[in-house]
């Protein structure tokens, strides 16, 4: 049986792993008393068995084992029947930490963080995140439709990790009306949470009661006193390292006089910048409510030397699952990111599975079609039939409320399902 220590600090959901998969198995794992994030972690005697200084670590009881990765030292201190008993449950097990990993664990993260306060709020990323997390739990929900726990017929290592990694979203952004379309996952969820291992490492679980509110307050404040932290730690610094900062200034300075303008290849480098600040308007779109920000869309908007466009998927009939019709939107702006700095577009799916559509509204430099105008930028492009609209018309003005709000339907009455900003 697996005996040692855990260094975390207090309510580390990593940590969590380790501590329900020992509860699990009866392993005599103990959380260190005096560990304090930031202090004892840089430590030299610290550093000297965890190198990178990340917790959660584990030291085993001997000393001979040493861990850092959350889902490593789950596995070493769980059982037989958490890990699987032959390969096939074994592999599907790790495939499930790997996709909580990828999958899950990003898209959380930069959902919850800004309402806690521990990221600064951008309106762009956390519906991107809330997005790209719900379209994974739409694939978790289906799995769990005709089992209770993802891999075997009891708990495993798998479903402690996903729990664990979607605690934080279960407790403050997936309201009612959001697990109201997860009805297995919820089950699943609450299953997990009463069963009396978990519930000895996690106490008893709250759901999410409404619609979070971001309070600037909260990011502030932690900002502050990360400030004044740092602040005191740099005066100590100063006075033992001072020399050895101002020799290691001075290459960074050489360096940056050295550097040479590279030349751009940016198509819209060349044209007329206008009156029309692209940036300003994504900051109006990502930190205000589009009733203020579509309205600043209009009145700063410069119709000589930009141009809005209408973008139509050709080939509905391919599309199948929501998720992976998302993963289709996605796909293009990642292999569009040099396009960024002067474009902008609300790309939407209506309808629902193996029923739905994809189509945006774009906004860009220039008058003309703007992916030729680059190699960079002829990307899936040809998939979409392209529309230049007229900015004085109603029809377009409606269009651009309808898709920047994310609400409406398509031509053919199927409603909104989910949306994505490429800013």
């Amino acid at each position: 049986m697996a005996a040692g220590v855990l260094f975390t600090y207090p309510e580390n959901f990593r940590a969590y792993k380790a501590l329900i998969a020992a509860k699990y198995s009866g392993a005599d794992l103990k959380v260190s008393p005096n560990f304090v994030f930031g202090e004892t972690n840089k430590t030299e005697e610290f550093l000297q068995k965890f190198p990178a200084g990340k917790v959660p670590a584990y030291e085993s009881a001997d000393g001979k084992v040493l861990l850092t990765e959350s889902n490593a030292i789950a596995y070493y201190v769980a059982n037989a029947a958490l890990r699987g008993s032959d390969v096939a449950t074994q592999a599907a097990i790790y495939q499930w930490a790997s996709w909580a990993d990828s999958e899950l664990l990003p898209a959380s993260c930069a959902w919850v963080f800004p309402y806690l306060g521990i990221m600064q709020f951008n309106k762009g990323n956390v519906e991107r995140a809330k997005s790209d997390l719900l379209a994974a739990l739409q694939v978790l929900d289906q799995h769990l439709l005709t089992r209770t726990f993802l891999v075997t017929e009891r708990v495993t290592l798998a479903d402690i990790i996903v729990f664990t990694t979607l605690l934080h979203s279960f407790q403050n952004v997936l309201d009612p009306s959001l697990r109201s379309s997860l009805v297995n996952v919820q089950r699943w969820f609450l299953t997990l949470a009463h069963q009396p291992p978990v519930g000895a490492v996690v106490g008893a679980v709250s759901l999410c009661a409404a619609p979070p509110v971001y309070d600037p307050k909260k990011y502030q404040e932690l900002t502050q006193n990360k400030k004044e932290g740092g602040a005191k730690k740099e005066k100590k610094a100063e006075k033992k390292e001072q020399p050895k900062k101002q020799e290691k200034q001075q290459p960074e300075v050489d360096e940056e006089l050295e550097e040479k303008p590279k030349e751009s290849k940016d198509p819209f480098d060349s044209m007329p910048k206008g009156t029309f600040n692209m940036d300003d308007f994504k900051r109006s779109y990502s930190n205000e409510d589009e009733s203020v920000s579509i309205p600043y869309f209009w009145q700063k908007f410069d119709p000589e030397n930009y141009s809005i466009w209408y973008a139509e998927y050709k080939y509905p009939e391919e599309l199948s699952k929501v998720f992976m019709s998302c993963n289709l939107i996605t796909g293009m702006f990642q292999r569009l990111d040099k396009m960024r700095k002067q474009a902008f577009a609300s790309v939407c799916l209506f309808g629902a599975d193996d029923d739905s559509s994809i189509s945006g509204v774009w906004v860009w430099r220039g008058q003309e079609l703007a992916f030729p105008l680059s190699p960079d930028w002829q990307i899936d492009y040809e998939s979409y039939d392209w529309k230049k609209l007229d900015p004085s018309s109603e029809e377009t003005k409606k269009l651009v409320q309808e898709y920047f709000s994310w609400s409406g339907a398509d031509a053919k009455g199927r409603k909104f399902n989910q949306g994505k900003i490429f800013k």
